[in-house]
């Protein structure tokens, strides 16, 4: 177990043991520079600060929370996004900037003013997103200087320790890439992201971040997300609570066009078919390494439903299952309470049938036909749920629609990492 603890700053002191044990290598982006400083945001010794720095051409697009208490940052970013073009992207780590009034709004105008001036670019190109505790001011000043540094200092190869400079409780940096032909060339994705707990996403996770060498376009970019992030990010809950920062924000520098990358304008265009495959897997790794890493995780749970009416009907299923401390807490103590599982199916508010239901926990069916399966074995059920990946699957037998959602269990670590955080 490697110690990631701060001083001043609480959280998990081990990596998670569901943490990947394959990390990728990250290859430079054509375009794309990155570098990171501690500016002393919260956490004292570390990095908390990220700036990226992307050449001019470059395009934009995100999603973000469905929150109704939206962060400073998030509000910034949407009223941008419409330029479709971007120049920089400032993240610090510590403070979410949220539910902070007139000084969140001038602390982001106040950042993106600073950036932009380290740059070369103007405010609007400047895209800012922060993560950590709510309600607390966040000090603008203290990126004086520091942005001026880091635009001098930014490199192409710097994406783990970008990935590590926005961590808040995640205990490893989550990276994942991707490269596929476009047209003749071969172009590059790369993405990380961050996120533990507050995380049930609605157009978004906590905060991630996707770049290519690909050429395209805002709204082709824009169509890229929307469609992906629906059964990768969306389908990944830890605790059922939405963040007021919740941002997923995709850049394009076309520098492979210089390489024979065709411009890409419409979403329809046959020659992205490969790309967006890609770019969804970068999505779904990103999206599952958040699961993985739950605050006081040990099971990585998969929650399948099939049979229902609809896919949405699935869904909203699947998440009351996902969502449960009953079904949550019932996997931390290695046990296949079905009961549970069968609360949460009842409670979903969706077309269900008692008599038609069917369970099975890692390939193992423990209850058909509304009862205990006649060949249920108590001691083989128990080997099972000692995996570090549980799936449970319902079958409601109503219909052909299927959906999967991610989430972890819910141990005694969750509520120890939580009732300190602000401490």
């Amino acid at each position: 177990m490697v110690d990631l603890v701060e001083e001043g700053a609480r959280m998990s002191t081990t990596i998670s043991p569901l943490a990947p044990t394959d990390v990728p290598e990250m290859p430079a982006i054509a375009g794309v520079k990155l570098a990171t400083a501690a500016a002393g945001i919260r956490y004292k010794g570390r990095t908390d600060v990220l700036l990226a720095v992307m050449d001019k051409g470059t395009t934009v697009a995100g999603v973000f929370t469905k929150s109704k208490c939206p962060s400073a940052p998030v509000e910034w970013c949407r009223a941008k996004l419409g330029r479709g073009q971007a120049r920089a992207l400032v993240v610090n780590s510590g403070n979410a900037n949220a539910f902070t009034g007139k000084t969140g709004k001038q602390s982001t105008a106040l950042t993106a003013q600073t950036a932009a001036k380290a740059v070369g670019c103007t405010a609007g190109d400047v895209f800012l997103a922060s993560t950590g505790v709510i309600g607390e001011p966040l000090d603008a000043t203290k990126f004086d200087g520091v942005l001026a540094t880091l635009a001098e200092a930014a490199t192409p190869d710097h994406w783990m320790a970008a990935a590590k400079a926005i961590m808040t409780t995640d205990t490893f940096p989550k990276v994942a890439t991707a490269t596929v032909k476009l047209g003749k060339a071969k172009v590059t994705i790369n993405g990380m992201a961050k996120g533990a707990g507050m995380i049930m996403p609605d157009m978004a996770t906590m905060l991630s971040f996707v770049f290519t060498d690909a050429p395209l376009s805002s709204a082709v970019l824009q169509s890229l997300l929307k469609s992906g992030v629906e059964d990768t990010f969306n389908a990944v809950t830890i605790d059922s609570d939405t963040s007021t920062s919740d941002t997923l924000l995709a850049f394009a520098t076309g520098t492979a066009a210089a390489h024979g990358a065709p411009k890409i304008s419409r979403a329809s265009d046959p020659r992205l078919k490969a790309f967006a495959k890609a770019f969804h897997e970068v999505l779904a790794n990103l999206a599952e390494q958040v699961a993985r890493d739950g605050e006081g995780a040990r099971k990585l749970v998969e929650v399948i439903v099939e049979g229902a009416t609809t896919k949405a009907s699935a869904r909203r299923i699947a998440m009351s299952i996902a969502n449960s401390p009953l079904v949550k807490t019932a996997i931390a103590g290695e046990d296949a309470n079905w009961g549970r599982v069968v609360m949460a199916v009842g409670k979903a508010g969706e077309p269900a049938n008692r008599d038609k239901l069917s369970i099975s926990f890692n390939g193992i069916r423990v209850a058909k036909s509304g009862a205990r399966d006649p060949s249920y074995n108590e001691a083989e059920v128990s080997e099972v749920m000692k995996n570090p990946k549980i799936q449970i699957k319902v079958a409601l037998g109503l219909g052909k629609g299927r959906d999967r959602v991610l989430t972890c269990d819910l141990t005694k670590e969750y509520v120890a990492i939580n009732g300190d955080y602000r401490s």
